[in-house]
């Protein structure tokens, strides 16, 4: 077991099962055969064009149409049990950040597509005199998805509608119970990306993550019931810990591992794997 496993872990995908879905021209998703089969069964709103690639019919062509478009098409799927379950909670599909948005979909029908989700997560960190110490989260048993596992302090989808520095200052009032005043201290660090399969389809995700540094005298907690508790634990031991196992959420192990080499305690000198880690860290589905 190494902190490489985890970049692996996250970056499963075999595109090889994969065409492309596009939007306006614009490589947005990719689909599996038997997901796109379903989707081109559809009252003839979705196409397959000569290359081989997935898209909306020629008469759907605004924002709204591709909207009530797929509520239709993800609730007949879901009703077929095509599509696992639906959350009702709207994510947008740009094919780029500064893009304005083609559509909106459902944060569960997200995979199927193989749409960019884009997400926040937040390390909350307290500097003791013996070093860093890192706020962990352990989800819920009843959470959805990846219940008891690890987690970062905060973390949460990004909906229509939010800004990520707000989306961000919101889940620490929802799940940690920071006050605002204190939230509103988060520094963004950057992006983790990775190309991670499941059994619903392709997740080509970016998670935008931010830093807080914490006094020691704050104790975060279980505000919306999605985490079961909050422990502080030594920088090494959260290190050791994603190092030997696989005890936290996928995802969010790379932004512990990202936190790890932006606070020295993974270098070029202590880890022969920290230029792929670094790289790693960064993977985006080609156009």
């Amino acid at each position: 077991m190494a902190y490489l496993d985890h970049i692996h872990a996250c970056n499963n995908a075999n595109l090889s099962r994969y065409a492309r879905f596009r939007i306006d021209g614009l490589p947005v998703g990719a689909i599996r055969s038997d997901f796109a089969t379903a989707l081109t069964g559809l009252d003839g709103n979705f196409v397959r064009d000569e290359n081989g690639e997935y898209g909306f019919a020629p008469h759907i062509k605004t924002v709204d149409t591709r909207n009530q478009t797929l509520i239709e098409a993800t609730h007949t799927l879901c009703q077929q049990g095509v599509i696992r379950q639906l959350h009702g909670e709207k994510f947008d599909i740009r094919n780029h950040l500064a893009d304005d948005p083609l559509c909106q979909l459902d944060r569960f029908a997200m995979p199927y597509f193989g749409c960019r989700s884009w997400g926040v997560h937040m390390n909350g960190f307290v500097r003791k005199a013996d070093g860093i110490h890192m706020w962990i989260a352990k989800r819920a048993m009843d959470k959805p998805t990846y219940p008891g596992m690890l987690d970062n302090m905060v973390a949460g989808g990004q909906p229509t509608g939010l800004g990520f520095r707000e989306n961000m200052i919101k889940e620490c009032a929802e799940e940690a119970g920071i006050p605002t005043g204190l939230a509103e201290k988060i520094v963004a660090i950057g992006t983790v990306s990775y190309l991670y399969e499941t059994d619903e389809g392709l997740k080509p995700d970016v998670m935008v993550n931010f830093d807080l540094e914490l006094p020691e005298d704050f104790v975060p907690h279980c505000a919306d019931g999605e985490v079961a508790q909050f422990d502080l634990l030594p920088i090494a031991d959260v290190a050791e810990i994603v190092r030997t196992g696989f005890d936290f959420k996928f995802n969010c192990a790379l932004v512990v591992i990202d936190f790890l080499i932006r606070h020295g305690q993974l270098t070029a000198d202590n880890e022969p794997s920290y230029c792929d880690l670094v790289t790693g860290l960064h993977r985006s589905l080609a156009p």
